[in-house]
């Protein structure tokens, strides 16, 4: 056997995943190399095979081919991560618009990083430059028949590495047969084994294991005995997904009512997702509306806006109190699903005057689709009518013009009015030459001791404050504003500045996975006396949290996301299943548990894993089920 090609093969394979790994994650993020080795192994052993296969002629253009799409996935993954900061999966291919949004970005993002692409087209460049020295001769019955052993035996080694090790989250048994996670198999895996996971997922269809693991709620120190937030529900047999679902709600106990509940019952309410708002843009000087709802409504102080799928996901967490993955955009965009709690939906069910706003492209991926779906009838975005009142050919478009011109929509309605905004002045480039609200807030942070980025981006927050300002004037100018809550939280933190960036800002040192996410939630009333929240809370929790406090009658089982102000454990998860609780910090690519407290049980990190799991899981399948529809027999 010619061990020449097996060797560059092999190490061809391993380096490409070294050099991914190398660049594109921090220490805490990356892969095993023992675990991409036996991998490899079978790759290597499976393109030798192929090689020896066909003629000397035939067999040197496969090996070029190879590894010239070898080198293009690589760097393909790599500069969708550097743009998106979000793993690539298969099914974002039926999702095209998401990176053509981001074509420019992509062209500058290829030419700053050019040097990578060269380190992942090495290999086809090396098979070029020395194509004369590389000889490609007829191969043997006898050689290939080794070959073919070698690919047997690889594959006994691969599995076997894959039995013998345990089943935990994050382990190989659990990546291949128990989960499916492209981030974690990436991070764990390599780029070739996630995107064979994730190949074969996507075709044949994937089912998740579901345990239910309930943890004790803390001691919530109330006298009064609150009932859950539970409903009376038909749970009706149905396909094999259904009843799956249908046990898990089954079984899990729900959370309490609280102190909170009603509070704000008949109330108006402003409900804004901002563009890449974080609260490193926040402060008393040059912020002073945004410091003010953080400090003097409910103050969370451990709570995580987790990105995912960029703005979109960040947008359908907000709205559904359900975590998003690659799986969920094609139903989310279609508006072929139900949701009960939509935000719309709930609050026109209780006779209130609705409105939601968006001051981009009012089509961009189907958001006039979704929002409608969700109850939002009277959805005005650019070139479907807010164009008339507001510049929509700047990048980006104001949100101060956006709320100064919409809010005579609905402040002078007889009835309560829910108002949703996603708003866009936050986005992305921060630099005063590419950045409209950047340019127009530039005075204000002239003096500001930071890199351009940073001060570029405390500048889009500021149009935000402004924007956050002509609502509380103008509601209190109609005698509304003390009738009116404001709930805000981020599509996801400013992820096109650098980690070293954030941290110039930030008061304390981020990573690039879990604390980069530690964000504000804003849910303020003016009349309210300041309550500060140490629970830590994410997204997806927003939802549930808003239904209690305007005393709204729902099921908390079906919703994955958890209120904030109940007695449930607190956790926040991230892309790669990944957690913060109450109790520490749980990084899934190394299996590694950072205690906050003293007093952690021993099968605390199981038991919380097997909880992130099931919501990421039951999230999906609720979507990809259309469960809520059956449930509710709609």
């Amino acid at each position: 056997m010619k061990l020449k090609r097996y060797l560059f093969v092999l190490l061809s394979l391993i380096y490409l995943d070294l050099v991914f790994n190398l660049f594109s994650y921090d220490m805490y993020l990356r892969s095993s190399i023992f675990n991409i080795l036996f991998f490899d192994l079978v790759n290597a052993a499976f393109i030798s095979l192929i090689i020896g296969l066909f003629k000397p002629k035939v067999s040197k253009i496969i090996v070029n081919v190879i590894y010239l799409i070898l080198g293009i996935w690589y760097s393909f993954h790599y500069i969708f991560y550097k743009v998106l900061h979000t793993p690539f999966s298969i099914v974002l291919f039926r999702q095209s618009d998401q990176p053509l949004q981001f074509g420019g970005t992509i062209v500058t993002s290829i030419l700053q990083n050019i040097y990578m692409i060269v380190l992942f087209l090495l290999p086809f460049i090396l098979l070029l430059v020395f194509k004369k020295r590389i000889k490609f001769e007829k191969v043997l019955l006898k050689e290939k028949i080794k070959y073919g052993v070698l690919f047997i035996l690889t594959i006994g080694l691969f599995l076997g590495n894959i039995f013998i090790q345990n089943k935990d989250t994050g382990s190989i048994y659990n990546l291949y047969y128990e989960t499916n996670n492209v981030a974690l198999s990436i991070e764990r895996l390599g780029v070739m084994s996630a995107t064979y996971l994730d190949i074969r997922k996507t075709i044949f269809g994937f089912n998740e294991k579901i345990e239910v693991v309930n943890i004790e709620e803390k001691e919530d120190n109330e006298l009064y005995d609150y009932d859950y937030n539970n409903l009376e529900l038909d749970f009706r047999s149905g396909n094999n997904n259904i009843n799956k679902i249908n046990d898990y709600i089954k079984l899990e106990s729900g959370t309490k009512q609280n102190r909170y509940t009603g509070m704000f019952k008949g109330k108006n309410l402003i409900y804004i997702v901002a563009e890449s708002f974080s609260e490193i843009g926040v402060s008393e000087e040059l912020t002073p509306t945004l410091y003010k709802m953080v400090h003097e409504g409910f103050d969370f102080e451990n709570f995580y806006t987790s990105n995912n799928l960029s703005t979109i996901g960040g947008e359908f967490q907000a709205l559904t109190g359900l975590y998003a993955d690659n799986s969920i955009l094609s139903s989310w965009r279609s508006g072929s699903a139900y949701y009960p709690y939509g935000l719309g939906n709930t609050f026109k069910n209780l006779g209130y005057d609705i409105h939601a706003y968006h001051n981009n492209s009012a089509y961009f991926q189907d958001r006039n689709v979704y929002l409608k779906n969700q109850g939002f009838t009277n959805y005005k975005g650019c070139y479907n009518g807010l164009e008339k009142v507001i510049n929509c050919n700047q990048w980006p478009q104001s949100d101060v013009e956006m709320m100064t011109k919409t809010i005579t929509d609905y402040i002078n309605s007889d009835k309560p009015f829910m108002t949703y905004y996603m708003t866009v002045s936050g986005h992305f480039y921060y630099s005063f030459s590419e950045n409209a609200m950047a340019r127009k807030h530039k005075s204000e942070v002239a003096n500001l001791n930071y890199p351009e980025q940073v001060k570029a981006y405390v500048a889009t927050q500021i149009e935000l404050d402004r924007a956050l300002k002509v609502l509380v004037d103008k509601l209190e100018e109609a005698g509304k504003l003390d009738d009116t809550v404001f709930v805000l939280l981020a599509d996801h933190y400013p992820y096109n500045m650098t980690i070293d960036n954030i941290n110039k800002i930030s008061t304390y040192k981020r990573d690039s996975l879990i604390e980069v996410n530690s964000n504000n939630l804003i849910i303020y009333n003016s009349k309210m006396k300041p309550v500060k929240v140490s629970k830590v809370g994410m997204s997806i929790d927003v939802l549930p949290t808003v239904l209690n406090l305007f005393g709204i009658e729902y099921d908390s089982r079906i919703i994955m996301g958890k209120d904030i102000l109940s007695s449930s454990p607190g956790v926040a998860i991230f892309k790669n299943k990944s957690w913060v609780s109450d109790m520490g910090t749980y990084y899934a690519a190394n299996g590694k548990f950072v205690a906050k407290v003293d007093d952690v049980p021993s099968d605390y990190v199981k038991n919380m894993n097997g909880i992130v799991n099931n919501r990421v899981a039951i999230s999906r399948m609720i979507v990809q089920n259309n469960y809520y529809k059956y449930l509710f027999n709609k």
